[in-house]
């Protein structure tokens, strides 16, 4: 009922990605499409699979350059439609023509970008903590990161994303683990990409109902995005979580599952309440 896969993307590289249903055997459910966020990888979504994968069949992918995928040679240029190629060709492997995407961070941003480009692919949408666009300000990490190391970093920052004093310290070592075992150089790449990227004027061009989940006390780049996302987005539906710094998807997993299960239930009328 869970499945580990890869594919091989049309530019050679090799992605990983999960499959998890758990849905009732006779039924054919729809498919979600789980992007994680930047440094991270698909096992961040570990406390989400139980309650999403009941009534859709969830399909978590690797980005590109992080967790089990394949890291892409330093002389590869970065390119946005890659990454969201990527997502387009895991729906296209899994077989579905037509999915709702939820992405974390970074990987809201791929799921915005596919909702603008490829209209037609994305059901529903749901992004947590999911600027349009990396703030230009993440480039002042790059030399610190680079002085410093990539955990080292992250922990003298970590209240930058976590609420120390209502967050497990166990959560925190684990996510430090994670974050730690991607590859410093590509992450540097990755970051410094991101950060040239911004699509706020094609806001308007998202057409599926859409989710906006943001932490109301945003430390990654402007709390003043929501508002630009609230206003430009024509069918939108925005969930503050108030005073919460980035990481509210780590944080507060099972509410971002509630509010997700909530949303697709007012817009699509799925899930059913079971029985």
């Amino acid at each position: 009922m869970t499945e580990g896969l890869s594919f091989t993307a049309s530019d050679g590289l090799r992605i990983a990605y999960w499959v998890d249903d758990f849905t009732d055997p006779w039924t054919a459910p729809p498919t979600l499409v789980l992007l994680h966020s930047a440094m991270g990888n698909s096992r961040r979504f570990y406390s989400w699979i139980p309650g999403l994968a009941r009534h859709f069949r969830v399909v978590r992918m690797d980005l590109r350059g992080h967790g089990a995928s394949e890291v892409p040679k330093p002389d590869v240029p970065l390119s946005m439609e890659r990454f969201v190629r990527d997502v387009e060709e895991l729906m296209d492997t899994v077989g579905a023509r037509q999915a709702h995407l939820v992405g974390n961070s970074a990987g809201g941003y791929l799921a915005q970008r596919l909702a603008i480009t490829r209209p037609e692919r994305v059901l529903g949408l749901a992004v947590i903590g999911s600027t349009p666009g990396l703030s230009p300000s993440a480039l002042e990490w790059l030399p610190l990161i680079e002085k410093e190391g990539l955990t080292p970093f992250l922990a003298r920052t970590i209240a930058m994303r976590f609420d120390v004093e209502r967050t497990d310290p166990g959560m925190i070592r684990w996510f430090l683990q994670q974050t730690g075992e991607n590859d410093p150089a590509y992450i540097a790449r990755f970051i410094g990409y991101m950060a040239t990227q911004e699509w706020s004027a094609e806001l308007p061009r998202i057409k599926a109902p859409t989710l906006v989940i943001y932490p109301g006390g945003e430390t990654v780049g402007s709390a003043n995005s929501y508002d630009t996302m609230g206003e430009r987005i024509p069918d939108v539906t925005m969930v503050e979580y108030p005073h919460m710094p980035h990481n509210i998807a780590d944080m507060m997993a099972d509410r971002c599952v509630t509010d997700i299960l909530a949303f697709l239930t007012a817009r699509f009328g799925y899930p059913k309440a079971m029985p």
